[in-house]
């Protein structure tokens, strides 16, 4: 089995596949370059394909005696209006111009939008955005089967392009048919994370927790401008939250999307739900081997900001240079992490405790650590809860999770910081510290000498029971074992 050290960075690199990087070869490549988690978008490709890159995955997880994550990502309900008779259409502003329920195909002054639920939720004065807001439609009157609309910004309007509905909260199922068959998929493939597209309210996530059964973790999409007024209910719900910056920057103003990204990004920190921030990260680098420099910028700034993990989207699944944008992302992470004032600005958002014995121990370890010096907290872990509570607190040493169990293990490859892995379960606090002293020996993560902070629950074993914080010393030759 190949062994690789810790990774030297604490945010996150998710890293999306598709037909630029499904191949064993290039899988190991992105991860070698500093992926930590792996997108499957379920918008893109057939289960045929996704499954074979999950089995690429686990195949690599066996090479190197690692865990590694795995993201399922559901399309939702995408909106789009029909086809045309010539395929394309110019649209001028001032012009009138219908959507409507039939199916004929459209021409310069009309178009098929099959979507029900908008007819039921527009009113004069709404507006519709087309192709991911290069056409603007204002609403002028609507019914059951026929929305007239003003043109107020045109431009050329192909087949099946998309449509955005901004100002109104949509009746629609957070679910398709066809994301319930792909959830089902990716439940049966054992993947980590289910990814739920244009969540709107927290009742959104109700369906897909009860279609996952217990399994896996489910992470929810801000890109709804809905979404931000009941963010704090949806992060309540939400295993983790993705800033999905895409749709969010379609809805809203191009200059509002920045500030929502903090206030999201800040609002996660302080509930302790894993943040992604996505989109176009490095988006120049689909075609060019560098990024632009205020590229490099907004990587930047997301890790100022202290998000979890960073995506790459078509980056690394259709893009010509997939293992130099992981790189590249993995330089820039590296450098703001080894920057001067890095923690200060990290430190920022304040994320006051719980009144609870696990949140009041995480807090304290980051606090031990920072006074005796310690290398590295090490948490035994069965469910990842305490874990992801030390997480919140940013501290500035290596996270070593340790648990028994793999699904565990691999979920918390978005943790910040976090260096998860799988291992026997303890029954003493001396098996406790001699495994906890071991393993951050093994992991290269503190050296003879050192101090480490252990955080575990007693009795062993019962998730939810973090009650004991011990501060272990190390000697050199601690390393014999089998754990």
């Amino acid at each position: 089995m190949k062994s690789l050290p810790p990774r030297a960075r604490k945010v996150r690199i998710l890293s999306t596949l598709g037909p630029a990087s499904s191949d064993p070869a290039t899988i190991r490549e992105l991860y070698l370059a500093g992926a930590d988690a792996f997108r499957l978008n379920m918008s893109h490709g057939t289960h045929d394909d996704h499954a074979a890159n999950l089995a690429h995955i686990r195949a690599l997880e066996k090479e190197y005696g690692r865990p590694m994550t795995i993201l399922a990502d559901l399309q939702g309900p995408k909106l789009r209006v029909g086809s045309f008779a010539n395929n394309l259409v110019t649209l001028k502003a001032g012009q009138s111009f219908v959507l409507d329920r039939d199916d004929t195909p459209g021409d310069a002054s009309r178009v098929t939008l099959p979507h029900v639920e908008i007819y039921e939720a527009l009113k004069a004065g709404t507006r519709l955005l087309l192709d991911d807001g290069r056409l603007v439609l204002r609403v002028r009157e609507v019914d059951d089967n026929r929305i007239e609309t003003v043109v107020e910004v045109g431009g050329a309007l192909s087949n099946r392009k998309g449509v955005n509905v901004p100002d109104v909260v949509l009746p629609l199922a957070a679910l398709t048919d066809k994301d319930r068959r792909d959830l089902s998929f990716a439940m049966q493939l054992g993947v980590d994370w289910v990814a739920l597209s244009f969540v709107q309210r927290p009742e959104d996530l109700a369906e897909a927790r009860r279609l996952m059964g217990g399994h896996g973790a489910l992470m929810a999409k801000i890109e709804k401008p809905a979404a931000i007024q009941r963010l704090d209910e949806i992060l309540e719900l939400a295993d983790g939250v993705m800033v999905a910056r895409g749709d969010l920057g379609v809805e809203l103003p191009p200059e509002a999307v920045p500030p929502l990204q903090k206030q999201i990004v800040a609002a996660a920190r302080r509930m302790g739900r894993p943040v992604v921030v996505a989109t176009q990260m490095l988006e120049s680098m689909i075609k060019a081997p560098t990024p632009t420099r205020a590229e490099v910028s907004d990587v930047a700034t997301a890790v100022y900001d202290g998000a979890d993990a960073i995506m790459l989207s078509a980056e690394t699944a259709a893009g010509d240079f997939p293992r130099e944008a992981v790189a590249m992302m993995d330089g820039i992470a590296r450098t703001v992490e080894t920057g001067p004032g890095y923690l200060d600005r990290l430190h920022f958002t304040q994320t006051k405790p719980d009144a609870t014995t696990a949140d009041a121990l995480a807090e304290a370890a980051g606090s031990i650590t920072r006074t005796v010096s310690a290398r590295a907290i090490v948490c035994f872990t069965l469910s990842g809860s305490t874990v992801r509570r030390v997480s919140r607190e940013r501290p500035h040493t290596p996270i070593l999770a340790l648990t028994p169990r793999a699904e565990t293990a691999r979920r918390m490859g978005l943790f910040w910081g976090v260096h998860a892995v799988r291992t026997k379960d303890v029954g003493s606090f001396e098996e406790m510290v001699g495994k906890a002293r071991r393993m951050a020996l093994r992991h290269k993560l503190a050296e003879g000498g050192d101090k480490i902070i252990v955080l575990a629950g007693v009795p062993f074993g019962t998730p939810g029971s973090t009650n004991v914080i011990h501060v272990a010393h190390l000697r050199g030759d601690e390393l014999k074992g089998h754990d």
